[in-house]
């Protein structure tokens, strides 16, 4: 066969050089392009110690065990485990506080747990509680939100301060309605219950509640204000009655800035008469007047009440001649608070003359009463007589020049008054400067006492030698 010409269409270059292929050559290509991970290494295999813990961890919603791990290995699931498992879970399981602190810094910044014992697990369940119940919307929030936490948090809340309670919802009026007058409207045809939560079915609940502290009102209302919005009704008052009845642990009970009148504030004090273990009341900032002065002057005599802060209110003359009828027979009551109230000198002379016969309280405080220079004279013979009072505040009355000199006569036969606050009393500079020098006696006559109390050595000490009138 003739080889073709150089040049001719159909041509075909000589060959230059042979292909080989090799098989084991392309194997060795192929396991190279699989191999394993070039950074692997037998150091960084986890011990199964490590993953049995991770896998408890994963799977700890739904099969919860801690108790039967040692606690070495307790620890670390503790450190790692999520702050987001549900409550049902968790509540009555972990007791760590190291979790419990994970819990509270991750959902509020603020965390000052000195104010619950030192126990971030209290901490958590009260401000949990407490954020559930000042945003619930009664009619519109289920029940359940409260009913299914109280198993699970009974057992830590001791305290709760609830300074908003949220109304039910108001339906939008209907198009026809719209044309209404001023005064329909505020005759209050129809208007929806405004009741606020019922506090019966949660405070009995609490076995170890000690202090509840509420105000009946919305927060950040903006330009949405409506007066309705901070009223405390007669429903709301009767089922808070019925939970203090059954509230035997309660200590300390506070209903401030609610607009609670007489006939509510009757209904409370009724429900509060012989309670076991109640050591202060307060009900500052609302709508009292004689009437509710005349039930807590009973409230005082049939409680074990310590210390009583009535201040802002309408208590006039007639409601201070009450408390201090009570005050006169009680040896238990240390500290009475009637600031800005309106007794006038007729119910502070009636304090007075209790006040000469009692030796309990310790602290007064009378500020802004219209008081005058009659109840200066009478005060002054409390402080010559009197030998438990240290704390005083007549500040804001109308006391006068001769109350001043009055006043300043009985301080000269005092020692234990430790603070008397004559501020805008209109005593007049000489006797405000020589009450306040006598006070300062006394607070290092006190002082001195403490100091004498703490030694630990018998007999006199150099105090006792060097001011003979502590005896």
């Amino acid at each position: 066969m003739q080889e073709p010409v150089a040049g001719e269409p159909n041509a075909v270059p000589p060959p230059t050089h042979t292909v080989v292929i090799n098989p084991a050559a392309n194997n060795r290509r192929m396991r190279r392009i699989i191999a394993e991970d070039p950074e692997w290494s037998l150091a960084i295999v986890p011990q199964l110690t490590e993953l049995c813990i991770q896998h408890i961890m994963n799977n700890f919603e739904k099969n919860p065990i801690l108790n039967s791990l040692v606690p070495e290995h307790q620890k670390k699931v503790l450190e790692k485990l999520s702050t987001s498992l549900p409550l049902a879970v968790t509540a009555n399981l972990v007791s760590d506080e190291g979790y419990w602190k994970r819990c509270s810094t991750e959902r509020w910044t603020v965390c000052d747990v000195s104010r619950y014992g030192g126990s971030w697990k209290r901490m958590f369940f009260e401000r949990h509680l407490e954020n559930i119940l000042k945003f619930y919307i009664p009619d519109t929030t289920s029940p359940n939100q409260v009913l299914d936490i109280i198993p699970l948090c009974k057992e830590y809340v001791r305290k709760l301060e609830i300074n908003q309670f949220l109304p039910p919802v108001k339906l939008d009026q209907k198009k026809e309605d719209e044309d209404v007058s001023d005064t329909e409207s505020d005759a209050g045809i129809d208007e929806p219950s405004m009741d606020h939560f019922d506090l019966s079915m949660l405070v009995p609940a609490l076995c170890h509640l000690e202090e509840l502290h509420l105000s009946y009102g919305v927060k950040d209302c903006g330009m949405n204000f409506e007066w309705n919005l901070f009223e405390f009704t007669f429903r709301d008052c009767w089922s808070l009655a019925t939970a203090l009845k059954k509230c035997p642990t309660l200590k300390v009970f506070k209903l401030t800035r609610s607009k609670v009148d007489d006939e509510k504030a009757r209904i409370l004090i009724r429900h509060l008469l012989d309670h076991p273990s109640l050591l202060e009341l307060n009900l500052s900032h609302n709508l009292l007047a004689d009437r509710a002065a005349r039930a807590i002057g009973k409230l005082i005599n049939r409680s074990k009440l310590v210390s009583l802060n009535l201040c802002d209110n309408r208590i006039r003359a007639q409601g201070g001649q009450a408390i201090a009828h009570s005050l006169s027979k009680n040896a238990v009551l240390t500290s009475l608070n009637l600031r800005l109230n309106c007794i006038e000198d007729e119910g502070g002379q009636a304090i007075c003359h209790a006040l000469l016969v009692n030796n309990t309280l310790t602290t007064l405080h009378l500020g802004g009463n219209e008081l005058s220079e009659p109840t200066a004279t009478l005060f002054s013979q409390v402080l010559a007589q009197n030998t438990a009072l240290t704390h005083i505040n007549l500040s804001c009355n109308h006391i006068g020049l001769d109350g001043g000199k009055q006043l300043l006569e009985g301080m000269t036969d005092n020692k234990t008054v430790v603070e008397f606050d004559l501020r805008l009393a209109e005593v007049g500079q000489e006797s405000e400067y020589l009450i306040n020098q006598a006070i300062k006696t006394n607070q290092e006559l006190a002082r001195l006492k403490s100091l004498q109390r703490q030694s630990p050595t018998p007999g006199p000490s150099n105090a006792e030698e060097k001011h003979p009138e502590l005896d």
